[in-house]
C-alpha cells in the first residue's frame, strides 16, 4: 500500500482533527487513562501527536502552524531536524552543489520527513523512503496537508537494495541521515554503529548517483569521517540555537582532492576554510599588557570544527593562550559577533584569594567561565559567590603564565 493512502482524509480523520483541537491542552496521562471515553479515537496516535505539536512548536513553526498533522511516535519529532537546519541543508543543496540548474533529490531515510520537506522546496522533485511503516504513512498524510508533492516509498535501505527503492525516479544527489542509536537505545556515532551502514553502501550509492549527502553525529570527529568515506569534498558544521546540531557531508563521485572544504553555520553566519588551513595557520597570543577592548568566545561551530589559529589570522585575534580559546581584539570585525560571543572589557585583575573577595564584595551578580585553569567554572562562580547574570561575565583564564579574572559585559 502507498504510504500516502495510510491517512485517507475522510470522516474519522475529521473526527480525529476535531479530538485534538478540543484536548490541545489537556494532561496526555490523563487522556491515555480515560481512553475508554473515545472508543473511536487511536488514542496513542492522538496522544502522540498532542504531545509532539507542543515539542515542534518552536523547533518547526511552520509544521506547527499547520493543523491536522500526525505525529506517531515521541522519537519522531525528538530526533527531527529543526526547520532552521533542515533549510540549511537545502540550501547547500540549491546554492553549492546545483546552483545553475534545477535537481532532483531522494531522501533514503525520512524519519518524519523534515528534511525532505525542505528539499522540495528548492528542488524539481523529491523521493521520500522511510523504513517504519506506521511513520511513512503519517509522513504520507503531513506531505498532503503540507501541500508536498513527493515519490514516497516504504522500503529498508540496505545493500543491493538502493535501485529498487528508487523505481524508475532519476536523483541527482541522494540524501541520507542514519539512525544514531543502537538497539539498547543508547546514541551512537561511529559509522559502524549507524545504520544504515554507509560504509558498505557508499560504492552502491555513487554508482547510482554522483553526489550524496549526508547528515551525521556533531560528536563525529571530521578528520576520521573523511577518512572513511570517499570522495569527502565539504563538511558542514551545523549549530543553531547555541548548540553544535550536525554534521552535513557533501560527498562528489568527481571529487579527488587530498583535503576538504571546511564550512561553519553558526545560526545562519558562515565562515569557510580549507581542512589543511589550520594547520598552517599562525596562532597569535597576548600578553598580560594587551587585556583590552573586547573578548571573543567562539561559537560552537567554530568550536567542534576546531578552527582555533585560522580566525586569529582571519580577524586579527589574539589567543588568551593555546589551552584557553577565548580571543581578544581591540575592534571587532562586523562579521564576528554573529559567529560567537563579543565581551565588552572592562576589568582585567590577577587571579587571587584577595581579588576573588574584592569581586564579591563589588559584583552581586554575573556569569562566570573558567578556561585553561585548574578551577572548573562552577568552582570559580563558588568562590566568587555571584548569583547569575547575563549582564556581566566574568572569565578566568591564564594569559602569558599568569591567571587573570576579565570581567566583561555584554556587547
Amino acid at each position: 500500500m502507498n504510504a500516502q493512502d495510510r491517512f485517507p482524509h475522510d470522516r474519522t480523520d475529521d473526527v480525529l482533527d476535531r479530538f485534538l483541537r478540543e484536548h490541545a491542552e489537556d494532561d496526555p496521562a490523563r487522556l491515555l487513562l480515560s481512553r475508554d471515553k473515545w472508543p473511536g479515537i487511536d488514542m496513542d496516535l492522538a496522544v502522540n501527536t498532542l504531545e509532539g505539536r507542543r515539542r515542534i512548536r518552536a523547533k518547526l513553526p511552520s509544521w506547527y502552524a499547520c493543523e491536522g498533522l500526525r505525529y506517531p511516535t515521541r522519537l519522531c519529532t525528538e530526533q527531527c531536524s529543526s526547520e532552521e537546519t533542515a533549510r540549511y541543508k537545502a540550501a547547500v543543496a540549491a546554492e553549492r552543489i546545483f546552483p545553475e540548474r534545477p535537481f532532483r533529490i531522494a531522501d533514503l531515510t525520512g524519519g518524519l520527513g523534515v528534511d525532505c520537506w525542505a528539499f522540495a522546496q528548492v528542488a524539481e522533485a523529491v523521493l521520500y523512503n522511510e523504513t517504519d511503516p506506521v511513520l511513512a504513512a503519517a509522513v504520507g498524510h503531513n506531505f498532503a496537508r503540507l501541500g508536498v508533492a513527493a515519490t514516497l516509498r516504504n522500503r529498508c535501505t540496505e545493500p543491493g537494495a538502493v535501485a529498487d527503492i528508487l523505481g524508475d525516479f532519476r536523483p541527482d544527489v541522494l540524501y541520507l541521515d542514519p539512525a544514531r542509536r543502537a538497539e539498547s537505545g543508547r546514541k551512537v556515532f561511529l559509522l559502524d554503529d549507524c545504520r544504515p551502514d554507509l560504509l558498505a553502501l557508499q560504492d552502491e550509492l555513487f554508482g547510482i548517483c554522483p553526489h550524496l549527502l549526508v547528515k551525521l553525529s556533531p560528536m563525529a570527529d571530521l578528520t576520521y569521517l573523511a577518512t572513511r568515506l570517499q570522495h569527502v569534498r565539504e563538511i558542514h558544521v551545523v549549530a543553531a540555537e547555541g548548540e553544535c546540531k550536525e554534521l552535513l557531508l557533501w560527498m562528489d563521485r568527481a571529487y579527488t582532492g587530498a583535503g576538504y572544504r571546511i564550512v561553519c553555520y553558526e545560526s545562519g553566519a558562515l565562515l569557510a576554510c580549507d581542512s589543511d588551513e589550520e594547520a598552517a595557520a599562525q596562532g597569535l597570543y597576548c600578553s598580560g599588557d594587551m587585556l583590552e577592548g573586547w573578548l571573543f568566545e567562539p561559537g560552537k561551530s567554530l568550536t567542534k570544527a576546531g578552527l582555533f589559529k585560522t580566525i586569529c589570522g582571519r580577524f586579527g585575534l589574539r589567543k588568551l593562550s593555546p589551552d584557553a580559546h577565548l580571543y581578544i581584539t581591540p575592534a571587532p570585525d562586523e562579521s564576528l559577533g554573529a559567529l560567537g560571543k563579543l565581551y565588552r572589557i572592562v576589568r582585567v585583575l590577577p587571579l587571587s584569594s584577595s581579588t576573588l573577595r574584592q569581586l564579591r564584595n563589588e559584583i552581586p551578580a554575573g556569569d562566570v567561565t573558567a578556561r585553561g585553569l585548574h578551577l572548573s567554572s562552577d568552582e570559580l562562580r563558588k568562590k566568587l559567590g555571584l548569583k547569575s547574570s547575563p549582564s556581566v561575565h566574568i572569565f578566568g583564564a591564564p594569559v602569558d603564565r599568569r591567571n587573570y579574572l576579565i570581567v566583561t559585559t555584554t556587547a
